[in-house]
């Protein structure tokens, strides 16, 4: 399997997450080409904060593989990894990480800080961008829907108040 066909298949699971309403976010871990692990955003549906993408397909590549460490594993992410997922690629010992979108808000691997400057005893070698138009792409347009969605609601809100008319008994 190829980086692109790897990355295709993660942003593939980034979609199955906006259609749950989830950050568009997925992952996949590869082992000597064949996908062992895979994951998609599920915070809001599972009410975890540790439902990334990137967490629940390490867990998988572990499950598939048997063990904890994952240093002959490449991961393919459509986006920059949090601190949070960084820390779990860097202790299960993936040996290369490729993101499509950097993440200029909590991006761990380059654009707010790189944790793998750190001197861990593991550092995976990083290629961040690839396929980045595609990744990006799919975050704009869920946030853009977001707004729009949330502007309606709040809309609806105003209008519900303005008809709602209170009566109150003032009596002594």
């Amino acid at each position: 399997m190829s980086d692109s066909d790897s990355m295709i298949r993660a942003i593939e699971l980034a979609k199955q997450a906006a259609l749950l309403d989830e950050v568009p976010v997925g992952a996949v871990v590869t082992h000597n080409g064949v996908i062992v692990g895979e994951g998609f955003n599920r915070r809001e549906t599972g009410k975890n904060a540790l439902a990334h993408a990137e967490i629940e397909a390490i867990n998988m590549a572990c499950k598939t593989l048997g063990g904890w460490r994952l240093a002959e594993c490449e991961m393919f992410v459509t986006l920059e990894p949090c601190p949070m997922c960084t820390g779990a690629i860097i202790n299960s010992r993936v040996k290369r990480v490729v993101f499509g979108a950097y993440d200029y808000k909590s991006g761990s691997m380059g654009s707010v800080v790189n944790l793998c400057d750190l001197p861990y005893n593991s550092k995976p070698k990083i290629e961040g961008g690839f396929m980045q138009d595609e990744c990006a792409t799919l975050l704009t347009e869920f946030f853009a829907a977001l707004r729009v969605r949330k502007a309606e609601q709040k809309k609806k809100r105003k209008e519900e108040l303005s008809v709602c008319t209170c009566t109150s008994d003032k009596t002594l």
